[in-house]
């Protein structure tokens, strides 16, 4: 291991968190890092964003690279990282082998955000009108992807147990090969919640998500279509706020001020939007992982009407801070409830704040995850040795992948 410990991340996009629940969980990883003394270096062959956070201001390199470019090659050797971070599956695919390659030594970290394989196959369910059924991830091109991109590295970051259980149980992954990190928050003191605004303070419901992710314009659809009419039936002055990041012109186009449907676009301040709101909805029919949403309205003292799949993996034995109603007549009915009864709605705040408190507290993790790092930058060729599998993926992953690439990078150099 090098004296100097270095962390290389490969981003499959630069972090937006003001944008996804993704940007903010790679700010939390680098912060972990950085407590440990890495110096951090996040490449990215991604095009720069209007709002992606400002790196250096973090103390982290900058650095674009290329796909298919032996580039890369140079500039890891270069580098010479202790610890290498893919942000999600396809960046290993693309990157993995060359880091095995040139960097045999680094530690390989994959952070799946969630589980690909599992949201595609509940978005294809839905689409067909069926339950979603576990088989449906065997026929996945994708589950195969991932599931070997999990297997070729040393440790993969799993933010909902769920998942978790579901990669040992149905796939049959060693437990060794997965660490459980959902979120990383600072718990809620009482002091901050009493200095959020009251239940007489707030107005207006509010549906907040980035609309790149196709959960999130599905349950806008299915608000404006199903679960608002239901609700403006008998609560006729109630309005709803949309935000969202890269609103398309389909979502622009279901603003309507009288029906009481507001497609607000882009919150400036995500936290401050909900702050000041009475009830989030978020009637997700399908995906996966955890829902920054979900848990940005806890942390914002905003209780919240939500799905099963909206509350997968988040409040484990603890009660929801709101309503879990997949019913889109009960759920209309939940929300109403929420937003008109005062002691309802404070006894959901209290339960949010115990959710964050209990489950995604920083100190619950880190110390453990930085130990765990470190035990295994010590013994990780044993760690290897106890992996076959995963080595003989990345035997036959490096030999096909390698040379797809490199006739790729010698037809781009001939044209």
């Amino acid at each position: 291991m090098n004296q100097l410990k270095k962390l290389l991340i490969i981003g499959f996009v630069w972090p937006e968190p003001n944008s996804s629940a993704a940007g903010g969980r790679m700010i939390q990883l680098i912060s972990l890092f950085k407590e440990e003394g890495y110096e951090i270096t996040f490449a990215s062959p991604a095009m720069d964003s209007v709002y992606m956070v400002d790196l250096e201001a973090l103390d982290v390199e900058k650095k674009s690279i290329s796909l298919n470019s032996s580039s890369f090659d140079v500039f890891i050797q270069q580098l010479n990282p202790s610890v290498v971070l893919f942000d999600r599956f396809m960046i290993e695919e693309q990157f993995g082998w060359r880091v095995a390659e040139n960097c045999p030594q680094a530690l390989r970290l994959l952070d799946t955000e969630d589980l690909h394989c599992l949201r595609l196959a509940r978005q294809k369910a839905f689409k067909e009108g069926r339950q979603f059924d576990l088989i449906d991830l065997f026929s996945e091109d994708v589950a195969k992807r991932e599931i070997a991109s999990i297997l070729r590295c040393d440790l993969s970051l799993m933010i909902s147990e769920f998942e978790m259980e579901l990669l040992v149980s149905v796939f049959k992954i060693d437990k060794t090969l997965l660490y459980y990190l959902p979120f990383l928050l600072e718990p809620i003191q009482i002091s901050s919640r009493e200095e959020t605004p009251s239940f007489e303070q707030r107005e207006n419901f509010i549906f907040i998500g980035n609309f790149l992710h196709e959960p999130n314009w599905n349950a806008v659809q299915y608000l404006k279509e199903t679960i608002w009419p239901l609700i403006k039936t008998d609560f006729s002055e109630a309005n709803l706020n949309v935000y969202g990041a890269y609103p398309s012109q389909k979502v622009l186009q279901l603003h309507s001020v009288k029906q009481g449907f507001h497609i607000m676009g882009r919150a400036a301040d995500a936290q401050d939007v909900v702050r000041n709101s009475r009830v989030v909805l978020a009637p997700l029919r399908f995906g996966a992982g955890l829902k920054g949403k979900l848990v940005e309205a806890m942390i914002c003292g905003t209780p919240s009407v939500t799905t099963n799949i909206g509350a997968e993996g988040m409040s484990g034995d603890l009660e929801w801070n709101g309503f879990i109603d997949d019913d889109p007549k009960r759920f209309a009915k939940s929300a109403i409830e929420l937003y008109q009864n005062r002691n309802s709605w404070l006894d959901s705040q209290r339960k949010g704040i115990a959710i964050i408190n209990e489950r995604f507290s920083k100190e619950l993790f880190s110390d453990d995850f930085k130990k765990t790092i470190d035990a295994l930058l010590v013994d990780l060729k044993q760690h290897r040795l106890n992996n076959f599998m995963g080595a003989m993926l990345q035997h036959h992953t490096v030999t096909s992948t390698k040379y797809m690439s490199r006739w790729i990078e010698e037809k781009n150099r001939i044209r």
